[in-house]
């Protein structure tokens, strides 16, 4: 190997090792990606959605780092998250499982779904009826999407099922530096209404705020059949703000 290709060698080594550096800076203390696996944030996440995660949004935990290791007590420059946040935490019963829910309930606050409507501190959240067009859930009714309104943040929810498991519920207390999360899809949802299975999830948990979608697929339609790319490719949904 001549001096010249040698040089352009270690130049390029020295590029890729800088790029690393940066892409893991970036990922760790700026934004992360994720993708969506399930339908349990409906209509809002779809399964297929990719999305960027701000990690400086509510400040850093052991679990912003990579291999979450134990190197961080509590959370740093932290800031708290606002009720109607949609969020990436860490499940408080096992912690290698990353979930994705909406922010319902604070600190302290008193929470009860009674016939699917949410009370907070015994005051309904308000509820609107639906009247927009949405193109990825022509299969359901309108009647069973409502807008809820959450301290002034106005999205829309998934409500299928009249008595269905979490619709009715005892009051929950929400602990001290613990949120309450619930899913958009509310009949489909595996969240903190499920005590022994999610329950309150502690601040230090939470990875970041969900900010907005940078890809989207439908898996249900094969990457080889070209022909239907315009099917499987959402790209009305690239670069769309979560709400």
């Amino acid at each position: 190997m001549n001096v010249a290709k040698k040089s352009s060698f270690f130049e390029n080594i020295r590029t890729l090792i800088y790029a690393i550096i940066i892409a893991f800076f970036i990922r760790t203390f700026i934004l992360q990606p994720f993708t969506i696996p399930s339908g349990s944030m409906l209509p809002n996440l779809l399964v297929g959605d990719y999305l960027f995660v701000s990690k400086y949004s509510y400040g850093y935990s052991r679990y912003s780092l990579p291999l979450s290791p134990n190197i961080i007590k509590g959370r740093i420059f932290s800031r708290l998250p606002e009720r109607g946040d949609v969020a990436v935490f860490r499940l408080p019963k096992d912690t290698n499982i990353d979930y994705i829910k909406r922010v319902i309930g604070l600190p302290g606050d008193k929470i009860q779904i009674k016939n699917g409507l949410i009370y907070i501190n015994d005051q309904q959240i308000t509820y609107k009826n639906y009247s927009d067009n949405y193109k990825y859930l022509t299969r359901y009714n309108k009647d069973v999407l409502k807008n809820e309104n959450l301290d002034g943040n106005i999205y829309t929810i998934l409500d299928l099922e009249t008595g269905s498991l979490g619709d009715n519920t005892a009051i929950y207390r929400v602990p001290n530096n613990h949120y309450f999360m619930m899913g958009d899809n509310r009949d489909n949802s595996l969240d903190s209404r499920f005590i022994d299975q999610v329950g309150y999830v502690p601040f230090d948990n939470f990875i970041g705020k969900a900010e907005f979608l940078f890809f989207s697929s439908d898996k249900s339609v094969p990457i080889w059949k070209i022909w239907s790319w315009h099917k499987k490719f959402r790209f009305d949904r690239i670069a769309k703000k979560i709400n």
